[in-house]
């Protein structure tokens, strides 16, 4: 064989192993790419469904910092790579984030770029205080606590929607409201507006003429009957017994509402001494009913208000059974026999 010929012979052999080598390139490329891609990377053991919160002002380290906490991804650079190709490192989203175990870089990607959240079902009732809702309200949401409180309590903020600092609960009608977990404060509350507004529908705006009060007045009194009875069934029972006393002019007398003015939640009988505190909010002194909500009342204890029930009762003291209910009177003389009969049961269980 010629020189020659050996020539264009290793030619024709390297020729050959390039044309071989060329679609193996392209083979082990595209596995690469679909591995990066494609191919299963996040991890989620704990349950089939994991929550990744993006807070606001958030930039693609912090992302990749929450996730890489979290131990959810596989392969960090793959997802980065991904993540890069996909310019997902400027379309940072704040938000509530499902995911789900097995998912690959591109749907995880295309999730957070979307903004497209999974919704909070928040949840609030049994509150007492503007500081406990807005605990619980942050609990759920992203919104501050603080700056939450701070807009319950600032007369300004509140001016647009009717209500003051005392009355503010009449905003907060007690339910289940879905939200996104970024919501601000201020979107927080304007949803409230809405739902109150909703809430007091035709039926309850008819309901409240016939008792002549205003809104604020109802949920004032819901909240009383809120405190002196966890019972739905005999809320509009207690109801009629203040509606009596509101027209006949007698002071409500309403141990809640010292409680209240005390700020001790702690105090489980009431004494003549808490009846001495100089506030608007000692019914024992005081006629009509107080500056604003004791409470957050629920649905059963305002719609108790508006139907209340049309009794000849003055009076009502916890039964001597210890059961929760109550009796009631419409004398004195009958409200100091069945208080005879409960503290006797009190004392029989040694509760002081």
């Amino acid at each position: 064989m010629t020189p020659q010929m050996k020539k264009k012979e290793r030619k024709s052999f390297i020729l050959w192993i390039l044309l071989l080598l060329i679609p193996i390139g392209i083979a082990f490329t595209a596995i690469r790419y679909y591995r990066y891609i494609y191919a299963p990377n996040v991890v989620v053991a704990t349950s089939a469904n994991h929550y990744l919160l993006i807070p606001t002002g958030s930039d693609f380290e912090k992302v990749l910092s929450l996730i890489y906490t979290k131990g959810i991804i596989r392969d960090h650079a793959a997802f980065e790579w991904v993540a890069l190709k996909k310019s997902y490192s400027t379309r940072v989203k704040p938000g509530r984030y499902r995911i789900s175990d097995g998912m690959s870089n591109n749907e995880l990607i295309n999730l957070l770029r979307s903004g497209k959240q999974e919704p909070v079902n928040v949840v609030f009732q049994n509150i007492r205080t503007k500081e406990d809702l807005a605990g619980k309200i942050s609990h759920q949401l992203e919104i501050d606590s603080s700056a939450f409180l701070a807009l319950l309590k600032d007369p300004a903020y509140l001016h647009e929607y009717n209500v003051t600092p005392a009355t503010v609960f009449c905003l907060f009608i007690p339910n289940t409201y879905e939200f996104f977990w970024n919501t601000t404060s201020d979107q927080f509350i304007r949803r409230m507006k809405k739902e109150e507004t909703k809430f007091w529908n035709n039926g309850r705006v008819a309901s409240i003429k016939n008792i002549d009060l205003s809104i604020p007045e109802v949920i004032t009194l819901a909240s009383i009957v809120e405190k002196e009875s966890a019972k739905d069934d005999e809320k509009p029972a207690i109801a009629g017994v203040y509606i009596n006393r509101l027209r006949k002019g007698w002071p409500l007398q309403a141990d809640p509402t010292l409680i209240f003015a005390w700020n001790d939640y702690s105090i489980r009988r009431v004494l003549n001494k808490h009846k001495e505190i100089d506030s608007p909010y000692n019914t024992y002194i005081h006629t009509g009913l107080p500056p604003g909500p004791i409470c957050l009342p629920s649905v059963a204890s305002i719609d108790a208000v508006l139907h209340y029930k049309k009794h000849n009762y003055m009076y009502f003291c916890a039964k001597d059974d210890l059961s929760g209910y109550h009796n009631f009177g419409s004398t004195l003389a009958e409200h100091n026999r069945n208080a005879e009969k409960y503290q006797a049961a009190l004392k029989r269980l040694n509760i002081h």
